[in-house]
């Protein structure tokens, strides 16, 4: 028993039977026996004549032309496509509409061809296996194949040859497919042909002068040589079908093109992915001083693309805001001196589900603001695990690594104010900070966050893209769109050590889920510009500009 498995990469099918035409919209399933067999001798000319000898090449032939080999049709539909296809007529370029049709099988399905009957010896099995290797198509070029030689059958076959006077079954369709004579059989029918044209050669030149199509060629010694013939040129000649040809038979399902609805899958059983990774394509990249405008754009887009959905509104159905932040944070991320945002990092502790992920899915640009568009790519979809690190050679992502020590990457807006008390004084907290200063600010959120609080938070005078100093004023520090309170519009910068390693990402502030107030690793490109090493307590600034006012 000889097996040949034909997997479709493309999901698709492209065979025009003998004799129609294109544009007609027929397809050819099962594949006819005739095409398997030039498919095989088309590959060894072109990429197996180093490996398989020519006689073990017409002997393999010649075993697969002596049966009608039996098929596994997998589900399969019929589809096509229209579009017009330029050639060339004399000077002018015209265009023809082409009907292109084509056999869509399904997914990870293959179709099987057996012969029950044949058997090969060691070198012709081999020269099989290489020929089959290097098959790249199956009909038009457009058909991509793997094919494989395999010791048994995965499917029962259900389309097979039809003895003489069988009839389908009740379930099953006759088709017609063109197959290969018998060796024996192609040797009787060519004596046969060559002598009917002899005796009728005299009538044909008298009545034609001498010019006759069919019998003006010689015919082909064995079956091998009627495989090579060219279609062209047999239609040329008159032949309205190959020499060595004769048409089979076949009975397959009735339903074999019915539409299949496909199960649904089950819902996931794990947690829900957190964080979306997407990488940034544009003519000009913007730069991370307008990371909250890159992530505007890129909210307002998925809020419509989503449909409302709470994880990109932070509101749940009756409109009411969302507690915990627990919602879409959009981070900016770059990796270069300028500053440029060459990656998004979409983080939602709350899970992305299934309407956020057609959303994420779908999105692929968003407006340039008055310069280039952005191109975005979806690179992952997963937890902060799968996307965490410093390597960047690896396209990690530091802002989801952990990490004791974390440097301001963009200024953290305060949402409240300091307080004094009515004799002027600032109001302590009991480690010294004043409340509702910056740096009692953070703490504070920090701390709401269910982080430790650091042991040391040391303000930054500016932050930097790689050795390159870029002041904290340099930041859009406001949203063009929706709402957000914040004291003022002043950024700070400022460099945190917890206790223990904490998890990113960290986003504190105002505007946090749209890249404001975001933190990375500080061994992830230590700034090279000057901050404090010792932290000044806010109460001790105040102090000394009431004195400077006072004189």
């Amino acid at each position: 028993m000889i097996t040949i498995r034909f997997r479709f990469p493309a999901g698709r099918v492209h065979a025009t039977p003998w004799g129609r035409q294109v544009n007609e919209g027929v397809v050819e399933w099962p594949p006819s026996p005739w095409r398997i067999l030039r498919a095989l001798i088309a590959t060894w000319y072109q990429k197996a004549q180093d490996a398989v000898a020519e006689p073990v090449l017409r002997s393999l032939i010649g075993k697969l032309a002596g049966e009608a080999p039996a098929f596994y049709l997998p589900p399969a539909t019929v589809s096509h496509t229209r579009h017009f296809m330029p050639y060339i007529e004399g000077r002018n370029e015209k265009r023809t509409k082409v009907f292109d049709t084509f056999v869509h099988v399904l997914e990870g399905e293959p179709l099987e061809a057996v012969w029950p009957n044949a058997s090969l010896n060691d070198d012709e099995t081999n020269a099989l296996s290489v020929l089959l290797n290097r098959l790249g198509y199956f009909g038009r070029a457009e058909s991509l194949v793997e094919a494989n030689l395999e010791t048994q059958l995965a499917h029962a076959p259900n389309a097979r040859p039809l003895a003489d006077g069988e009839l389908p079954k009740d379930d099953e369709e006759l088709v017609r497919v063109i197959a290969p004579l018998l060796p024996e059989a192609y040797s009787v029918w060519r004596d046969r042909y060559e002598a009917a044209m002899s005796a009728s050669a005299p009538k044909a030149a008298k009545t034609n002068k001498g010019k006759t199509k069919a019998a003006s060629s010689a015919l082909p010694a064995e079956i091998f040589e009627a495989l090579l013939a060219d279609t062209g040129e047999l239609k040329k000649a008159g032949w309205n079908q190959p020499p060595g040809a004769q048409w089979l038979d076949y009975a397959r399902p009735r339903d074999c093109f019915e539409v299949r609805v496909r199960m649904r899958a089950t819902a996931p059983t794990g947690p829900l992915p957190t964080v979306a990774r997407f990488a940034v394509a544009s003519q000009v990249l913007p730069r991370l001083t307008q990371a909250v405008s890159v992530a505007e754009r890129i909210h307002q887009t998925l809020v419509k693309l989503s449909g409302n959905a709470p994880v990109f509104t932070g509101l749940n159905p009756d409109g009411k805001p969302l507690q915990g932040h627990t919602h879409a944070r959009i981070l900016c991320e770059t990796t270069e001196e300028r500053g440029s945002i060459t990656r998004i990092t979409l983080f939602a502790s709350m899970g992305l589900d299934r309407a956020a992920r057609n959303a994420l899915d779908k999105l692929h640009k968003v407006w340039g603001h008055g310069g280039h568009d952005l191109q975005l790519i979806l690179l992952g979809v997963g937890q902060p695990q799968d996307f965490a690190g410093l390597e960047l050679t690896r396209d990690q992502s530091p802002l989801l690594a952990q990490a004791s020590e974390w440097r301001s990457l963009t200024p953290f807006v305060p949402t409240r104010h300091p307080k004094a008390r009515r004799n002027g004084q600032p109001k302590l907290d009991e480690r010294g900070l004043q409340i509702g200063s910056p740096e009692h600010d953070l703490c504070r959120l920090i701390e709401e966050a269910g982080l430790p609080r650091p042991t040391q938070i040391v303000r930054m005078q500016s932050g930097s893209f790689g050795n390159k100093p870029v002041r904290w004023l340099a930041f859009q520090r406001q949203r063009k769109h929706g709402n957000g309170s914040h004291a003022g519009q002043m950024g700070y910068g400022f460099r945190l050590a917890f206790p223990k390693p904490v998890p990113g990402p960290l986003a504190f502030g105002y505007a946090s889920h749209f890249g404001l107030g975001l933190f990375v690793p500080a061994s992830a490109g230590t700034p090279r510009v000057p901050y404090s090493i010792t932290p000044i307590p806010a109460h001790a600034l105040n102090l000394h500009r009431q004195l400077r006012h006072r004189g």
